[in-house]
């Protein structure tokens, strides 16, 4: 990790300890958002239950987040991120911990339920904690480290899950997994907080409500919304889609469609660090998105159009997972620099709603596109979200409020 700590500076710096500490906790979110997909086939047979029922846990999960994401920004605001975010951690890890103790298929609905609570606080509790102590200068690095850490999570949970599961069985893994989020909890705990980068003085509840709603409300903070959902609507077709798409259109086989993909999802952690670098190089971050954007586009619109081969197909789709993660440091400065200081707990959590409302969307379109026998689609679609998120990032207003 000598990379990700030169991002940062100096280790000796007082904001890398929270850098580090908020990046475990991300990492920890991420990995409980895929918990379940690697051992739902565990969960299903001792319970006997149907795929759509056994998706319930899944939307519960999602449904209560896209809910209460944005009131836990407030809450963010005005009681601090660190609390919270250590409450998130543990209302987390205990609600997977009880999955693993109590035998009810319909008890494990409701902690996943109970867990999405907790996921509520990620998002808003990590970037008002990175904002108010990560100095100007390097706080698009903190982002791309945070971002990373993320990816991290999401890219060991499967096999890490599979691993314990051999050993203990699949309730072992919810403990296991739950006991990661104690740890996070701990570490965070156990960091002392410096004196924040950007002080606010204190307003009253009733005030902050009223100004929050009109600040979510104003045009710069609604089209980052839109954008965050654009971003997920793209990501959801290529990650859940591509495979099949792939073989229904070309004949590609599952295993060169699966490296293609696993290039991309490669490459786009690689990316998010060198968009960490990029970003402390200029302040047009609208620039870079739309121009990582558009080589994504590029390159999603010649696979729908063109039977690439193997090493080509491969070398598209990684080179689009590249500009995907480069893009990522930008789009959280581009919300940044529309966000009031003291503000950033609820303008981040109500933006990053739209990965909720573009997870929730996704299945819906490409499901259907698949279902419709049009493979080619799911690459067009892919293609025109890009170009309508450029649109986005161009004529974003620069000013909230």
């Amino acid at each position: 990790m000598t990379q990700t700590t030169e991002l940062l500076g100096a280790t000796r710096a007082p904001h890398v300890r929270i850098v580090g500490a908020v990046s475990a906790a991300h990492f920890v979110s991420h990995y409980y958002i895929l918990l379940l997909a690697p051992l739902l086939s565990f969960v299903r047979a001792e319970y006997g239950v149907s795929y759509t029922e056994i998706g319930l846990a899944l939307a519960a999960f999602n449904i209560v987040s896209t809910v209460l994401q944005t009131p836990v920004g407030f809450l963010v605001d005005w009681l601090g991120a660190r609390v919270l975010l250590i409450a998130g951690l543990a209302v987390g890890a205990s609600a997977f911990v009880l999955v693993g103790l109590i035998d009810s298929f319909w008890f494990l609905v409701a902690m996943f339920a109970l867990a999405g609570v907790g996921n509520t606080v990620y998002h808003p509790a990590d970037y008002a904690l990175l904002s108010q102590h990560v100095p100007p200068d390097r706080i698009g690095k903190a982002f791309s480290v945070h971002t990373f850490a993320g990816m991290l999570g999401s890219s060991l949970a499967p096999v890490s899950l599979l691993a314990m599961q051999s050993v203990w069985g699949w309730r072992g893994a919810f403990i296991g997994a739950g006991l990661l989020g104690f740890i996070a909890a701990a570490i965070l705990l156990a960091v002392r907080e410096q004196t924040p980068t950007h002080a606010v003085p204190p307003r009253a509840a009733d005030d902050n409500t009223a100004d929050g709603l009109k600040l979510l409300m104003s045009a710069p903070i609604l089209l980052n919304l839109f954008f965050f959902a654009l971003l997920a609507l793209i990501s959801g077709g290529l990650y859940n889609y591509s495979v099949v798409a792939l073989g229904a259109l070309y004949g590609t086989p599952v295993t060169i469609a699966n490296a293609a993909l696993t290039g991309n999802l490669l490459l786009s952690a690689i990316g998010v660090l060198g968009g960490g670098l990029l970003v402390t190089r200029t302040t047009r971050h609208g620039f870079v998105a739309a121009a990582g954007l558009t080589v994504m586009a590029v390159m999603t619109g010649l696979i729908a159009n063109v039977d690439l081969g193997s090493l080509a197909l491969i070398a598209t789709m990684t080179v689009a997972g590249f500009f995907s993660g480069v893009i990522m440091p930008s789009r959280d400065m581009i919300v940044r620099e529309v966000t009031p200081a003291g503000s950033f707990g609820k303008v981040f959590g109500f933006v990053t709603t739209g990965f909720n409302i573009g997870g929730i969307v996704s299945p819906l379109i490409f499901g259907a596109i698949m279902d419709h026998g049009s493979p080619r689609l799911v690459f067009v679609a892919v293609t025109a979200f890009s170009l309508l998120a450029v649109l986005t990032v161009a004529t974003r207003p620069k000013r909230a409020g």
